[in-house]
């Protein structure tokens, strides 16, 4: 008892290794749940420092795409498009403005005159009214109406990226009617073709503020088939009051042609075929155009925003 006792009470005070070897698994079990605390300390202070995801710091998120090459893109898959699915379409338009004219011919004399120079310049914006006002206005209330709006709506684009290279591709379908109604026109009133060349500020400004207005109706009409019908309106108001002369109309017409995007593009055009043109006239009908392109295309982005996250 007295051996017993004391190698008991000797006991803690003995080296490690000394200890009998019934105690050694104790050391490795010990060990073991140190090794296991150890680890989860360290895994701990680990996903404090973001070490796991969602414990740690939130990552940047890439930059949102530019306003220029999100609409660059846009429009290149929109022209692409309508390469395809448009061409028929672009060929009626033509057809139809060039049909116009040979109608307008058994009534207006050939010649230089208000009359021919209304007629064959209305005619050949027709062209584009026909195409960015008309077709976009039914390809946007389609979109919207079918939930085709999601998908752009879910691209890192701007919406004034969605609308300007979708209004800007159908416009530039446009150039190629427009030059042969222009032409045409020309070669069937005996007027001079040397001041055709302001097509090339006519189309994109007219074609601008006529997209805009289409993609416009197309997006706050709530239903595809009243998108068509105001695309339709605004295509025959663009043609009942763009061939035929200001001066012939009553004052109420007057006023509801002034209100047309494509009054200025006319007009503009108009000018351009008397022996003497006025060129401040002509600028001042195209930075009216422009102003107006501005104000429907800036509408439009804010009428996609709004359907867009309907």
């Amino acid at each position: 008892m007295t051996t017993l006792s004391s190698r008991t009470a000797a006991s803690p005070s003995e080296p490690t290794g000394t200890r009998d070897s019934s105690d050694a698994p104790a050391a490795p079990a010990h060990s073991g749940t140190v090794g296991a605390a150890g680890s989860s300390g360290a895994a701990g202070s680990s996903g404090d420092t973001g070490g796991f995801a969602g414990t740690g710091p939130e990552q940047p998120l890439a930059p949102r795409a530019r306003l220029w090459p999100s609409l660059g893109a846009v429009y290149r898959a929109q022209l692409s498009r309508a390469r395809v699915a448009r061409i028929p379409l672009l060929f009626v338009a033509t057809f139809q403005s060039v049909g116009i004219m040979i109608l307008m011919r058994g009534v207006v004399s050939g010649g230089l005159s208000e009359e021919t120079g209304a007629v064959v310049a209305g005619a050949s914006v027709l062209v584009v009214a026909f195409v960015g006002l008309n077709l976009l206005a039914q390809y946007f209330g389609t979109l919207r109406a079918s939930g085709g709006l999601d998908h752009y709506a879910t691209l890192p684009v701007p919406p004034a990226a969605v609308v300007l290279g979708t209004a800007g591709a159908y416009a530039s379908f446009t150039v190629p009617g427009v030059i042969v109604t222009a032409v045409t026109g020309c070669v069937l009133f005996q007027l001079p073709v040397t001041g055709l060349w302001v097509l090339a500020a006519v189309i994109p400004l007219s074609g601008a503020a006529l997209a805009g207005l289409g993609a416009l109706l197309g997006l706050l009409a709530p239903r595809p088939e009243l998108a068509t019908l105001c695309g339709q309106l605004g295509m025959s108001g663009a043609l009942l009051l763009g061939v035929l002369p200001a001066s012939s109309m009553p004052l109420v017409l007057q006023w509801a042609r002034d209100l047309l995007p494509s009054t200025y593009g006319v007009e503009a055009m108009i000018a351009t075929f008397q022996p003497d043109p006025d060129w401040a006239n002509v600028l001042l009908n195209l930075a009216v155009s422009a102003g107006v392109g501005v104000v429907t295309l800036v509408l439009a982005a804010w009428a996609y925003r709004r359907a867009a996250v309907r």
